[in-house]
C-alpha cells in the first residue's frame, strides 16, 4: 500500500524528533518549564535589543516575539505530553486484552518515572492474565481425565457391560478421590493467595513432630494399598523406605505446625513418587541461623532435577516429568509443591532445590522467632 506524502512527512518528523529529544537532559518537568521561560525571555530580549539598534518597529518585534514564544511552547508541550498520549494508546490496547505493549521510558524526569511504573504495572497485568489462562487450561485438563474415566465406569455399569462389583467400585472411587484431591488443593491455594490462612506459630520439638508425619505417611500408604486406591496425597508404593535424621535430637523450632505438616507431607509424597524401586527417602532437620529457626531437607534417590528446570519445580501443575514409580501412581495433581512453597512463604522462609550428588534434595528454611517478631 502506497503511503501518502503527509504520512511520510509525519514519519520523518517523528524520526527527527526522536533524534533530538530536547527534554531528555532535564531530570524534572519543572526544569523543562524553567528552560522554556528562560528561552522565551532570551529571545524577546534579543529581539528588543535588535529593535533598539535598528530601524525595525517595536510592534514588529513584538509580533515576532509572540510567534517565537508560541512555537517554542508548542515544541515543549508536544514533548511533555507525548508519554501521556502513548500511555493512553497502551491503556486502550490493554482494555482490549493486549498486555504486551509498553511505553518508552528513556526520559529521566517525572514522566519517565511514571512510564517506568506504568510498564511495571503492565508487566504484572500481563503475568496475571497469562497465569489466569494457564490456570483455567490446566484445571480443565486435570478435571477432564478423572471425570471421563468415572463417566466410562458408570456408563458400563448402567449399560450392563460390567457388574457393580467391588473392583469396579474401587476404580470409580479412585477417580473420585483424585477429583477430591484436586479440589482440596485448589481451595488451599485459593486461601493462600487471598491471604486468609492465618499462622498459629508455636514452639515444638522437631523429632516427635516429624516422626508423627512420617508415621502418618507410612500408615496412609498401607491403607491405600489395602483398599486398592490412592488416597488424598498418597501413593500405593510401599517399597520406598522413609528415614528421619534430626540433629541434635532435642532440636526445637517455632512455626505453624499445621502448615509445616502440609509442607513436609507434600515433599515426602513427591519424593516417594520419584523414587526408584526399593529407594530411600530421608528427611533431615537441623538448627538454622536464628533462634528456633529450622532447616529441613527431603532427599530421594530418584533421577533428580536438571538445573535448567529447577525454577519451574514449584509452579502450579508442574510435575517435573514422569514419575518412575510405574503402577500405583496416578501422577498427582501437580499442586503439592506449589502449596508447599506458599506455606513456606507465609512463614517468611525459603524453599528450593539444593545441590545433591544423587537424586533430588528440597531444602526448606524457616526463620523461627525472627518471623514472629516481624
Amino acid at each position: 500500500m502506497t503511503r501518502s506524502p503527509r504520512t511520510r512527512l509525519a514519519e520523518l518528523w517523528q524520526r527527527i524528533w526522536e533524534g533530538l529529544r530536547p527534554l531528555d537532559p532535564y531530570r524534572s518537568v519543572k526544569a523543562a518549564l524553567g528552560a522554556l521561560v528562560s528561552v522565551s525571555v532570551i529571545i524577546t530580549t534579543l529581539l528588543v535589543f535588535v529593535a533598539m539598534h535598528s530601524a525595525t518597529e517595536l510592534r514588529v518585534i513584538t509580533i515576532f516575539s509572540i510567534i517565537a514564544s508560541l512555537l517554542i511552547t508548542q515544541f515543549v508541550a508536544n514533548s511533555l505530553t507525548a508519554p501521556l498520549d502513548e500511555m493512553t494508546d497502551v491503556t486502550r490496547s490493554m482494555a482490549h486484552g493486549n498486555y504486551s505493549r509498553r511505553v518508552r521510558s528513556e526520559r529521566r524526569d517525572e514522566f519517565g518515572d511514571l512510564a517506568n511504573a506504568f510498564n511495571r504495572m503492565a508487566a504484572d497485568l500481563e503475568a496475571v492474565d497469562t497465569h489466569r489462562k494457564e490456570l483455567v487450561a490446566n484445571v480443565s485438563h486435570e478435571l477432564r481425565t478423572p471425570i471421563a474415566a468415572l463417566r466410562a465406569v458408570l456408563e458400563n455399569v448402567v449399560d450392563g457391560v460390567c457388574e457393580p462389583d467391588p473392583e469396579t467400585m474401587r476404580t470409580a472411587l479412585k477417580q473420585t478421590e483424585r477429583l477430591g484431591r484436586l479440589v482440596e488443593h485448589l481451595l488451599d491455594l485459593s486461601r493462600l493467595d487471598n491471604g486468609v490462612v492465618p499462622l498459629h506459630s508455636r514452639r515444638f520439638e522437631v523429632w516427635p513432630y516429624l516422626s508423627g508425619v512420617l508415621k502418618e505417611a507410612n500408615m496412609s500408604r498401607g491403607a491405600a494399598t489395602l483398599a486398592g486406591v490412592a488416597g488424598s496425597g498418597t501413593h500405593t508404593r510401599t517399597d520406598v523406605h522413609l528415614h528421619l535424621d534430626v540433629s541434635p535430637p532435642e532440636l526445637t523450632a517455632h512455626a505453624d505446625a499445621e502448615r509445616l505438616h502440609q509442607v513436609v507431607a507434600n515433599l515426602i509424597d513427591n519424593a516417594i513418587k520419584h523414587s526408584p524401586r526399593h529407594g530411600r527417602v530421608t528427611v533431615h532437620a537441623r538448627r538454622g541461623e536464628g533462634p528456633q529457626s529450622l532447616v529441613l531437607e527431603v532427599q530421594d534417590e530418584g533421577p533428580g532435577i536438571p538445573e535448567a528446570e529447577r525454577y519451574r519445580v514449584f509452579e502450579r501443575f508442574n510435575r517435573g516429568g514422569p514419575a518412575p514409580s510405574g503402577p500405583g501412581s496416578d501422577g498427582g495433581t501437580g499442586l503439592g509443591l506449589a502449596i508447599a512453597r506458599w506455606a513456606v512463604d507465609l512463614h517468611g522462609g525459603r524453599i528450593g532445590v539444593a545441590e545433591s550428588s544423587r537424586g533430588c534434595r528440597i531444602r526448606v528454611t524457616l526463620p523461627g522467632l525472627e518471623s514472629a517478631r516481624s
